[in-house]
């Protein structure tokens, strides 16, 4: 490895606690993203002197993640993985699975307790807040779901109008107001 892709490779891997999976598989990951062409589980532990037993975990958890994709090479019976070159398609996917393992269980058992009759004003209170917080989820996973159908071009742009957004919004609101129309909450 050169000073380069290890020095991303051990920052990827100090980051990777931080965004919920273990050293181990952020450097795992990182090697793969970085590396030109697909690369196999020897060449990885190989590179980042790990036990072969720990790239094949990683490599499992990676798949399951759906961050890394298999190759296989006609006349080579070992499996290569690559990751997918886009850096908008990693964010998707990181997104796609966050939301599956994180936000769905946390809205299904909000669903749960709003339906809930309250039994007391202790509950009544948490309902109310609950029911805020729903309704924030429900509206960020909707506008989630807008923002996978757009492609990465468009999604680059987006991004790069930062506070022009804002503005827009405000110019209408203005608008609005001027004609008598209701200006958004």
């Amino acid at each position: 490895m050169t000073p380069l892709v290890r020095s991303f490779v051990s920052h990827f891997g100090e980051m990777g606690s931080r965004w919920g999976i273990n050293r181990t598989v952020g450097q795992i990951y990182a090697l793969i993203y970085v590396s030109a062409e697909p690369i196999n589980a020897d060449q990885i532990a190989e590179e980042l002197e790990f036990s072969r037993s720990n790239v094949s975990m990683g490599l499992k958890e990676l798949q399951a993640w759906r961050l890394v994709r298999l190759r296989h090479f006609p006349n080579d019976r070992r499996e290569y993985f690559e990751a997918p070159g886009d850096a908008w398609e990693v964010f998707r996917t990181l997104a796609e699975e966050r939301r599956r393992r994180e936000i769905e269980p946390t809205l299904s058992m909000l669903r749960a307790a709003l339906m809930d009759d309250a039994a007391s004003a202790e509950d009544r209170h948490a309902q109310e807040r609950m029911r805020d917080m729903h309704g924030l989820i429900e509206q960020l996973t909707n506008w989630f779901d807008d923002i996978q159908r757009l492609d990465s071009a468009t999604l680059s742009k987006l991004m790069g109008m930062g506070s022009t957004v804002h503005k827009l919004l405000d110019f209408t609101d203005k608008i609005k107001r001027a004609t008598g129309a209701k200006p958004r909450t």
